[in-house]
């Protein structure tokens, strides 16, 4: 049954004084909530590792955000701000990030009412002769509510990859009020940064330092890693009072055999960092039971967690994954996911949570209070009283599951 929430309920008072404009200038220096068993304290992030249960499981997301906002201007003088959210020609990103001609992109685009049929030429003020050798160009093939469909086409003969790493510039978040600088580049990418894909950082790793992972190590700790590329819809507010109504955005997500026998098999507390982690991790359980019933993975549906009870154990519904990928030839398994992890969820495979601090009324405040049962709000306040930064760059927490 679908859960009747109201997301008034999760409005708390965020200034904008409080909202973390740049990042510090060490990673791991921000300040480090701690909540378990109902009580909330807090030290500094490089401190994590001594939190930590020892012999555990920790999962990280390895997506890694490209310079995907690029800038066009129309012969009018107009200007067009194209953002790339998902390759669709080709439609897998590696292949896309491969292309050396032409590609075509699902795009949010800026100042949409004054890009009619022309095709536009990327915008290059100060003549960069490498951009221009590039000459980027801009076709609208379709559109479709706030999005359209980009056809990209260059003469140089780089992959795409490289023409976002020249002419692109980083999506920091719209909250933060302000372009995006160099300090972005570095600085808006977690430490272990490898796959190409995402919109958006998955910002809790954004603390991480090779100090902080090795004491993880020390600890005996078994660091593993999962791919969910982000999608810009993550900054969408929820503008229905009813949840119900809100469309959820799939993010397509990759997870490799070798990890799914750790989860069938472990005895240990599983660590997520970030919430990309816990929406890839919890995604599993639902894709494994279309495999029991269907033959084959489907993309996990956004109310699919509560729409009926489900029977299957999480080894069962893991092992199907497993088996389906050994039938079928292969190493991981890719799918999507729109699943909102909101009050009432049950967690099956997350039992601690690294994660920042999110925007009121976001479905993110959602899983954080599905996480410690209803009381996300003690931990926020907490975290205003005692000057926490707030939001992309602010500062962390790690919460424990009863």
């Amino acid at each position: 049954m679908i859960p009747e929430i109201h997301i008034e309920d999760y409005n708390y008072g965020l200034e904008d004084s409080r909202i973390a404009k740049y990042p510090l200038p060490e990673r791991d220096a921000s300040k480090l909530l701690h909540y378990k068993n109902g009580e909330v304290s807090h030290t500094i992030f490089r401190n994590l590792p001594n939190l930590l249960p020892e012999g555990a499981m920790m999962v990280f997301n390895e997506t890694k955000v490209v310079p995907a906002r690029l800038h066009f201007r129309r012969e009018s003088g107009a200007h067009i701000e194209i953002f790339c959210l998902e390759p669709i020609a080709p439609v897998e990103y590696n292949l896309a990030f491969a292309a050396t001609t032409e590609t075509t992109w699902k795009c949010v685009i800026g100042n949409a009412k004054k890009w009619k049929e022309d095709i536009l030429r990327l915008y290059n003020p100060n003549d960069d002769a490498v951009i221009g050798a590039m000459d980027l160009r801009a076709e609208l093939t379709g559109r479709d509510g706030q999005t359209g469909q980009v056809r990209f086409t260059w003469k140089d003969g780089s992959p795409f990859s490289r023409v976002l790493e020249v002419a692109g510039t980083v999506p920091i978040p719209p909250y933060l009020n302000r372009e995006s600088e160099a300090i972005d580049v570095q600085r808006y990418q977690t430490l272990y940064a490898r796959i190409r894909g995402s919109v958006a950082a998955p910002t809790a790793g954004l603390h991480f330092t090779d100090r902080v992972l090795e004491g993880i190590k020390a600890k005996g700790i078994d660091m593993e890693k999962v791919c969910l590329h982000v999608g810009a819809g993550t900054f969408l507010p929820v503008k229905s009072s009813l949840v119900s109504e809100h469309p959820m955005h799939r993010e397509p997500f990759v997870v490799t055999r070798d990890l799914l026998v750790k989860l069938r098999d472990r005895k240990v507390p599983l660590i997520a960092v970030g919430t990309t982690s816990v929406r890839t991790l919890e995604s599993l359980y639902y894709v494994g039971v279309s495999c029991i019933e269907e033959g084959e993975p489907r993309d996990v549906a956004q109310w699919a967690p509560y729409e009926r009870e489900y029977t299957y154990s999480t080894q069962e519904a893991i092992q199907a994954i497993i088996d389906w990928l050994d039938k079928n030839g292969k190493r991981e398994i890719s799918a999507g996911t729109r699943i909102i992890i909101v009050p009432g969820f049950k967690f099956r495979i997350v039992d601690l949570l690294v994660t920042n601090f999110h925007q009121p009324e976001s479905t993110l405040i959602l899983l954080v209070s599905a996480f410690v049962n209803g009381n996300w709000r003690a931990i926020y306040n907490y975290a205003l009283d005692n000057d926490f930064r707030f939001l992309s760059y602010g500062d962390s927490s790690l919460l424990e599951r009863a």
